[in-house]
């Protein structure tokens, strides 16, 4: 059997994009090395992942974001009894709800006005899962698509030809018209496809660990700037910390707890003596990026395209975003809706919104080197993050809701997440792409875009309605991926939405 699309690697990202080929009736097989997809890192307290805009909207625009969101919404209803029975009329602490290198940020900082396209909708800025939920949550879905996920098989290498990709795993070859590696940040398929890796190298060696401690009341909670790196302790005994060793630690001895004992001593400069070491892994700043995202029928998503360190909890979002971008791209080359040119796009569109999150990684790393210029630099970075200009910059940035891919077009929501308009019937744009097909949102059924998205009907589905709040826009077309691909106001023209579809597509405009 020759399989449409094979993809390496059934983490969160291989999962999500083997859903979306699946909206699209495209055959998928995901191979993976581990047999059971439980892990004690994926659970809390290490396996806590902060979900941004752009993945809570995708899976709300999957119908997803109900069963993403269900163990938070237990936590947030037991915090709020919690709070009630605790009596009510005092004081509320400030919400923090982000940080910059440890530098926390306030919700009643952010002014979400500076953000004009964003409507009302399910969809928050943020939101916390561990990582086995979001996994299971995924693997059920695509179970339900018609994924086959075969576990306990790890791709090992390929033969790559003009039109196919033939893939050996364990004692067993597969062969697929496309393979693409969400195999991690040591990733087979970017290694053996010969992509180039370029960065910087790691500064540290960052720790998370759960420990048992002598007298747990010799190290201090919370977070904690030192001469020779940081540590901080959310809880007794469950402990992130980082030492500025050029990386050293990382992957190149096993993790003991005479090990951790004499990291967090140097760290901390204290004498604390760990009685057991029950959880411990490692990571760095390495910060790399694969130079293209496609060479011939291999492509990369996740971390097998790009790595930084984990520091304001971006990189499974960046990965998600690359699942979104690529699934309907990919579905709509292999089935002939739209020439090469439209995945090409995929590597133009993801490449810079990588490049920025690991610049944002890298300045992070620069406020918390243990220098005197460091912390004088994160001083001024507190006192701006404090005022209501910064804490909104750094709440755009971190929750990624400044994205937008440039598109040629130069109204400002194209290249934009799409607003959750809210139509005449009560319907919101959000559930309308729920079968991974793009709209074109006609607010003013007097115009002929009728008859001009009749010929993409295949493709595009078209709806003609009032909406609550249009933002002053007349027409909409929106790409599957829940991107604005063209937007136009009172005065626009049908030859505008049609050069924007064929950019689309790929094909002449003359040709819709």
């Amino acid at each position: 059997m020759i399989y449409d699309v094979v993809i390496a690697g059934a983490g969160p990202v291989g999962l999500f994009l083997a859903c979306e080929l699946r909206l699209a009736g495209i055959s998928v097989l995901v191979l993976e090395k581990n047999v059971d997809p439980r892990a004690p890192l994926k659970r809390l307290p290490f396996g806590m992942r902060g979900l941004l805009a752009p993945s809570i909207e995708a899976f709300y625009r999957r119908g997803l974001l109900d069963d993403m969101a269900a163990p938070q919404r237990l936590q947030d209803e037991a915090g709020s009894n919690s709070a009630s029975s605790a009596g009510r009329g005092g004081p509320q602490p400030r919400r923090q709800i982000g940080h910059f290198a440890g530098i926390p940020f306030d919700q009643d900082k952010v002014d979400t006005s500076k953000w004009p396209y964003r409507l009302p909708s399910p969809a928050a800025t943020s939101m916390a899962a561990d990582m086995e939920h979001i996994e299971a949550v995924l693997a059920a879905r695509a179970n339900a698509a018609g994924v086959e996920i075969r576990r306990g098989l790890s791709v090992e290498g390929f033969d790559h030809a003009d039109e196919e990709v033939i893939i050996r795993a364990g004692s067993e070859t597969f062969h697929g018209r496309w393979l693409v590696g969400c195999d991690g940040g040591r990733s087979i398929v970017r290694k053996a496809g010969g992509f180039e890796f370029a960065g910087t190298d790691a500064e540290f060696t960052g720790y998370s660990v759960q420990v048992e401690m002598a007298d747990p009341d010799q190290l201090s909670l919370g977070r904690h700037y030192t001469p020779t790196g940081m540590y901080f302790q959310s809880r007794p005994g469950t402990i992130a910390m980082v030492e500025f060793d050029g990386g050293a630690c990382h992957r190149s001895q096993a993790i003991t707890l005479e090990h951790v004992q004499a990291v967090l001593r140097r760290i901390a400069g204290s004498d604390v003596t760990l009685t057991a070491l029950r959880l411990a892994t490692t990571w760095t700043d390495r910060a790399y990026q694969a130079t293209t995202y496609r060479k011939g029928r291999l492509l990369l998503a996740g971390d097998a395209a790009h790595i930084h360190s984990p520091l304001g909890g971006q990189g499974l979002n960046l990965g998600l975003g690359d699942a979104m971008n690529l699934g309907w791209k990919l579905a709509a080359t292999i089935r002939g809706d739209a020439q090469l040119a439209l995945l090409d796009s995929y590597s133009s569109e993801r490449r810079p919104v990588a490049a920025q999150v690991l610049d944002w990684s890298r300045a992070q790393v620069a406020l918390m080197r243990p220098s005197m210029h460091s912390r004088a630099l994160a001083a001024i970075i507190r006192d701006l993050i404090d005022t209501g200009d910064g804490a909104t910059y750094f709440a755009e940035r971190m929750w990624g809701v400044s994205v937008r891919y440039d598109l040629g077009c130069s109204h400002p929501l194209t290249g934009r997440s799409a607003p959750d308009f809210e139509l005449a019937d009560g319907s919101k744009l959000g559930a309308l792409l729920n079968k991974g097909r793009g709209l074109f949102l006609d607010f003013d059924a007097s115009r002929p875009f009728q008859a001009l998205a009749s010929g993409w009907s295949d493709r595009i589905t078209y709806i003609a309605s009032e909406a609550r709040d249009s933002l002053g826009l007349s027409a909409l077309l929106v790409r599957p991926d829940g991107v604005v691909a063209w937007a136009g106001e009172a005065d626009c023209s049908h030859v505008e939405a049609a050069q924007a579809a064929s950019q689309w597509f790929g094909e002449a405009a003359e040709m819709l």
